[in-house]
């Protein structure tokens, strides 16, 4: 069986795709998948997913980031199952196959691209059929919590009035979402549908690290909480990130003619 390792600090997300990949291996036995990881570039997941047998491209527009990834590749053993490649979600089909890949991953991507729309419709069309889309997204009410906590009272209002929830011109994000945006952004144009909602990081960023750090037993109780926590609507709200998993939407069969 395809076995994902542990990715420090992303169980929740990890047990998501775990799932996905165990599906897949059930419907199309004995196949490698393929997964596309775009703006993936220091190997994060991609050296994780490489390890448990899947073959997997990562985009990423920065150079340095794609020579750390090979580094981590190598040092794993897993540079056979891993093309590196420089580029752009907004030209995605120029260095990707449409439609080829088993599982696309946009992790921390739609927050920092001029056009999140375009960005989804690159990383849908990259989607196989009964192939899934894996989006990991800064939660705008997390932000706004924690610049609230940090006496940043003009900044927390920021983040939750404005329409992009940032705090301001120097925020290096541009943008964060809630859950209804994030939904409505991936079904907006019909290609994808939404399977999966879930919250990562609910108390992560409430448990002073003291604590996280102190013993093995109080790790495991916090994660046992987010895992809780994930699938609670009201405590994905002030997730750190929101994770979605969206389908691939299967294209129209075409009319049938008389006598056809």
């Amino acid at each position: 069986m395809l076995s994902l390792r542990a990715v420090p600090g992303d169980a929740v997300v990890r047990n998501a795709l775990q799932t996905e990949l165990t599906g897949l291996q059930a419907r199309r036995p004995g196949r490698q998948p393929w997964v596309l990881d775009v703006g993936g570039g220091s190997g994060a997941w991609a050296v994780p997913l490489a390890a448990a047998g899947c073959h997997v491209t990562v985009v990423d527009v920065s150079p340095e980031a794609l020579a750390v990834l090979r580094r981590r590749a190598d040092q794993a053993g897993v540079s056979g199952s891993i093309t590196a490649l420089q580029g752009d979600v907004d030209a995605l089909a120029e260095v990707a196959d449409p439609g080829g890949a088993d599982i696309v991953l946009g992790h921390g991507l739609l927050e920092v691209v001029d056009d999140p729309a375009g960005a989804v419709r690159g990383l849908a069309g990259a989607v196989a059929p009964g192939g899934i889309l894996s989006v990991l997204v800064a939660g705008r009410h997390a932000a706004a919590l924690a610049r609230a906590l940090a006496g940043r009272l003009s900044e927390a209002l920021a983040v939750l009035s404005g329409p992009s929830g940032r705090w301001g011109e120097d925020d290096p994000l541009q943008r964060r979402m809630d859950a209804a945006t994030l939904c409505a952004l991936l079904e907006a144009e019909g290609l994808l549908r939404v399977e999966l909602l879930q919250g990562d990081g609910v108390f992560e960023a409430l448990v002073p690290a003291s604590l996280r750090d102190g013993s093995p037993g109080t790790a495991d109780t916090l994660a046992e909480l987010e895992a809780l926590a994930a699938s609670d609507p009201a405590l994905q709200q002030v997730a750190t990130r929101l994770h979605a998993i969206a389908h691939r939407v299967p294209a129209p069969a075409a009319p049938t003619t008389a006598g056809g």
